[in-house]
């Protein structure tokens, strides 16, 4: 009970409550970019549902801020991070595809700046109303025992689409929207002038996550289309920011396992028979945050794509 109590008044002398996210440092990645890289691993009581990767841009009429995280308390600690940096309004909000851990923070931000546009592809925009919302919403409140409970889903409103371009406050913002790749709702935002690419989940580093709402050609060609851009720094939906590279190794990663499913399914293999020579073929990858969950999964996920080829 003692160490209970000194835990308490230390999160009150830190400014923090009981049902607030703790902090994580911005880091600049370029010169008006900022990124807050999360904890690997999925949405649990011991991170408190925060595990992506926020970031925000400022610009000369404001900020704009991507994927301010899963919960309510989540874009409460980016916006305390974004007040460490800047005094301007957040203007705009960008959302990367539908799932939940990456965009349900919309809530804290909206709270304080009602007028800020948030966008997203328009596919996200219909699955955040068509019941990802609803589902992601429970499911975060279930991983973390109750600790994002309060939260509630400010779904954007402001479609952007494949190679739109808009400007804000002197910096452009590119928008690519490669199809049925991570997620099938996903986009990826070339800052221009900063030189950076936020990759969403299309790209993970050190980190894998689900597959089963997207495509393993899709995301493959996602990550081509990455790296056919002419950025510097490269922004993982989790993980570490980096350079190129970081592409490379996970677009290495959906191709070996893909390309090496489909060798041992034209052999007559079932996709538990496959799981020893496919991994084999994967060891720079095995102690990546989330290999031992999902990389059976992955497997089922590549043999149902091949068999629907």
């Amino acid at each position: 009970m003692r160490t209970i109590a000194l835990l308490i008044l230390w999160l009150h002398a830190a400014g923090l409550g009981a049902t607030e996210v703790r902090d994580y440092a911005a880091e600049q990645v370029a010169s008006r970019t900022w990124v807050i890289h999360g904890p690997l691993g999925d949405p649990s009581v011991d991170n408190q549902g925060f595990m992506n990767n926020p970031a925000f841009v400022i610009t000369t009429a404001g900020v704009v801020v991507i994927d301010p995280g899963s919960s309510v308390q989540a874009g409460r600690m980016v916006l305390r991070q974004i007040r460490k940096v800047t005094d301007k309004p957040v203007i705009h909000v960008l959302n990367t595809h539908v799932h939940g851990d990456h965009w349900l923070g919309n809530h804290a931000l909206h709270d304080v700046f009602p007028d800020a546009k948030f966008m997203a592809h328009p596919l996200m925009i219909e699955g955040a109303h068509n019941g990802q919302a609803t589902r992601w919403l429970a499911l975060i409140d279930q991983l973390t025992q109750g600790f994002t409970r309060g939260t509630r889903p400010v779904i954007p409103t402001v479609p952007v689409i494949e190679d739109q371009h808009f400007k804000v406050g002197g910096t452009t913002f590119r928008i690519f929207a490669p199809p049925k790749a991570h997620s099938g709702t996903d986009i990826m935002i070339h800052v221009v002038e900063e030189d950076v690419l936020f990759l969403g989940d299309n790209v993970m580093n050190a980190r894998l996550g689900g597959m089963g709402d997207g495509t393993f050609h899709g995301n493959i060609a996602a990550c081509d289309r990455a790296l056919a851009v002419p950025a510097k720094m490269f922004v993982p939906g989790h993980g570490r920011t980096a350079g190129k590279e970081i592409v490379s190794v996970y677009r290495d990663y959906l191709s070996i396992l893909f390309e090496t499913a489909r060798i041992e399914y034209d052999k007559g293999k079932q996709d538990y028979e496959m799981k020893d020579t496919i991994r084999a073929k994967l060891g720079r990858y095995v102690d990546w945050a989330g290999f031992d969950l999902n990389f059976g999964r992955h497997i089922s996920v590549a043999v149902l794509e091949i068999e629907a080829m």
